[in-house]
C-alpha cells in the first residue's frame, strides 16, 4: 500500500476512534476540563497523531494506548464521584477571592491572579465595582462566580409581592423551511392553525428560517431579512391587578421612609383603600 493512502486511512480511523472515545469520556471532557482531563486530552491528541503518521510501528498499538488512557480517565471520574478527598486532590478546590466585601490578597497571589484580571472577570459578570461584591470564588474550572451585596440585587416579582403566571419554554415549530410536527403537536397546535397564521402574514413556509411559538400562543417568524412577532395579548384584568400590586408596594415603601405621623397616616389610608380594591377584583 502506498504511504499516502495508508496515512489517509490511518488518519480517518484515528478521527473515528478519537471521536468515539471522547464521547465515552462525556461532555464534561469538553466543557469543564480538570487538570487530569486536560493532560488526558493532550495525550490522546498526540497518540492519535502517532496512529496517523508513524508508519514504522503497528497502528493498533496506538489504539491500545488510547484505550488505556480512556479506561484510566473514566476510572478516575467514577472514583472522584465517590471520594471527596480524591476529588479535591484531582480536580482541586475553589478559592475564595472576596469575602464579606473584602479582597483576600493572599488567595489572589495563590492563584497568581492580578487585580486587572480579577476586574476583567467581574466585568464579565456585569459587576463594575468591587464594593458591590459580597462574595466571589474562583471555581476549579477557573471561572469566577460572584454574589452581590443584598442592596445590589435586582428587584424581582417575588420581592415586590407580585404574582406572575408560570411560563413554559417556547417551542420551535419551523426550522429551515420545514415544519417540526412533534414540536407543533407538543404545543397543542396543528398544521391548519399554522397555515392560517402564515396566510395572515402573507408568508410562505419555504421562506421561513425559524418559527417559534410561546406558551401564550404568540408566533415568531424569522426570515433571512426580517422578524415578525404576534404575541397573544395578556388578560387586561391580570395586567391591572399587577399594576395595582406594584403601586401598593411603592406606597408601603413610602410609608416606611416618612417619619411624620400625618404622612404615614395618609399613606396607610391609601394602602387600605388600594387593598380593598384589589380584594374586590
Amino acid at each position: 500500500m502506498q504511504d499516502w493512502l495508508e496515512i489517509t486511512l490511518r488518519t480517518l480511523s484515528s478521527v473515528v476512534i478519537l471521536f468515539i472515545m471522547t464521547k465515552l469520556l462525556g461532555k464534561r471532557q469538553i466543557s469543564q476540563l480538570s487538570l487530569f482531563e486536560y493532560i488526558t486530552g493532550i495525550t490522546m491528541g498526540n497518540i492519535a497523531s502517532y496512529i496517523s503518521l508513524d508508519l514504522d510501528n503497528d497502528w493498533y498499538l496506538g489504539i491500545v494506548a488510547l484505550s488505556v488512557w480512556v479506561i484510566v480517565s473514566v476510572g478516575f471520574e467514577f472514583a472522584t464521584m465517590k471520594s471527596k478527598k480524591l476529588r479535591d486532590f484531582i480536580d482541586g478546590r475553589g478559592t475564595v477571592l472576596i469575602k464579606k466585601g473584602k479582597l483576600l490578597e493572599r488567595n489572589l497571589s495563590k492563584e497568581r491572579l492580578t487585580l486587572d484580571e480579577l476586574l476583567e472577570q467581574l466585568r464579565k459578570k456585569d459587576v463594575f465595582q468591587v464594593a458591590d461584591v459580597e462574595f466571589a470564588i474562583m471555581e476549579q474550572s477557573g471561572e469566577i462566580n460572584v454574589l452581590l451585596k443584598k442592596e445590589q440585587h435586582p428587584l424581582t416579582a417575588e420581592m415586590l409581592g407580585i404574582q406572575v403566571p408560570e411560563q413554559a419554554e417556547a417551542k420551535t415549530i419551523i426550522m429551515d423551511g420545514k415544519v417540526l410536527l412533534p414540536e407543533l403537536k407538543a404545543a397543542g397546535l396543528d398544521e391548519n392553525w399554522l397555515n392560517k397564521k402564515l396566510r395572515e402574514q402573507q408568508m410562505k413556509l419555504k421562506d421561513i428560517f425559524l418559527g417559534q411559538v410561546d406558551d401564550q400562543g404568540g408566533l415568531m417568524l424569522q426570515t433571512s431579512s426580517k422578524s415578525i412577532e404576534r404575541a397573544k395579548p395578556k388578560n387586561p384584568k391580570t395586567q391591572l391587578l399587577q399594576i395595582m400590586k406594584q403601586f401598593e408596594v411603592q406606597l408601603q415603601l413610602q410609608d416606611q421612609l416618612f417619619l411624620d405621623e400625618k404622612d404615614r397616616s395618609d399613606y396607610q389610608s391609601a394602602i387600605n383603600k388600594l387593598q380593598a380594591l384589589i380584594n374586590k377584583k
